[in-house]
């Protein structure tokens, strides 16, 4: 039986905008390989960062964020989740990759095939706000929205837009 790789859904925002306060870090990317690769086809970041800041489980979450877990094991009968905000502020390109899990698959001793990652919006499609997962364009999106992907899809992610660039990132597995 084939098992469907991405999609998507909506579910009615319970939030508030309490993610835009989060203390937010940058970090190196962390494959390595994808780095080599994005240089070759011509990106271009003095530091190698190429990402967005995060505010991972390592830091201060949302008063709600325990209602994102529990809609998460809802919709995706997933465990062992984990939830991370992002930021993406304009100039901020994310080139084509595949999430490797390393950490997470030696934390939960699983396989990738069994990871999905979701992405929620909480706010609605600005201009500039780029989104791709199997090489299919997502644009116009509305807060609530949401994305999923099972492994190691591929995906990317960009804001060529004026306004900050907000997702919740859940990671579990089956």
């Amino acid at each position: 039986m084939e098992t469907q790789d991405w999609g998507r859904g909506h579910t009615v925002p319970f939030w508030n905008n309490e993610y835009k306060q989060l203390v937010y870090t940058k970090e190196k990317f962390n494959n390595p390989d994808d780095i080599i690769r994005w240089r070759r086809e011509g990106y271009r970041h003095p530091s190698d960062l190429f990402t967005g800041f995060m505010c991972d489980m390592k830091s201060t979450q949302p008063t709600w964020n325990n209602s994102i877990i529990r809609w998460a094991e809802r919709r995706f009968s997933i465990k062992n989740i984990g939830t991370s905000y992002y930021r993406m502020t304009t100039g901020t390109i994310l080139p084509v990759h595949s999430d490797t899990y390393k950490k997470y698959i030696e934390l939960f001793d699983c396989n990738i095939d069994d990871i999905i990652r979701i992405l929620i919006v909480p706010e609605d499609w600005k201009s500039g706000h780029y989104l791709e997962i199997n090489g299919v364009a997502i644009t116009k999106w509305q807060a609530g929205d949401y994305f999923w992907w099972r492994g190691d899809v591929p995906h990317m992610a960009a804001n060529i837009g004026v306004n900050d660039r907000y997702t919740i990132q859940i990671t579990g597995h089956q």
